[in-house]
């Protein structure tokens, strides 16, 4: 085993990373909104109703019956 060569390799991966956190930290401080559909990956999936017992969600006619 080189140390030393491992050592080299390492470094230079450690630099890789480090340019890929700039990008991306660059990137994100853009703030200026894309045009088109969002990828799937950034999108946040709604909220769903607590759903009770039965597989309802606790409410007919937007009247609450949990209580």
């Amino acid at each position: 085993m080189d140390i030393s060569k491992m050592i080299a390799d390492l470094r230079e991966e450690r630099e890789r990373l480090d340019n890929a956190i700039i990008s991306l930290e660059r990137l994100s401080q853009l703030g200026t909104p894309r045009r088109g559909r969002p990828p799937a990956w950034s999108r946040v999936a709604p909220a769903t109703a607590p759903r009770n017992r039965n597989g309802q969600n606790g409410s007919v006619n937007g009247a609450d019956l949990s209580s």
